[in-house]
């Protein structure tokens, strides 16, 4: 479970390739659901890649 501000690593992601192995904060302050088909919204990835929608087993806790 993620909360907003957690810091995660993309492992993997459908939405944008290029955000995979990259960092960034998970913004949504509850459990994704059907609006974003229980993706959650990762965004500080990288000034070029804007936010991304990312299952849970595409994200990795960070530091």
């Amino acid at each position: 479970m993620f909360h907003a501000g957690d810091k995660v690593q993309i492992v993997a992601c459908e939405d944008d390739q290029r955000a995979v192995g990259r960092t960034g904060r998970i913004v949504d302050a509850v459990p994704p659901g059907p609006l974003t088909s229980g993706r959650w919204t990762v965004t500080g990835i990288s000034p070029l890649i804007g936010p991304v929608l990312c299952h849970s087993h595409e994200l990795r806790k960070s530091g």
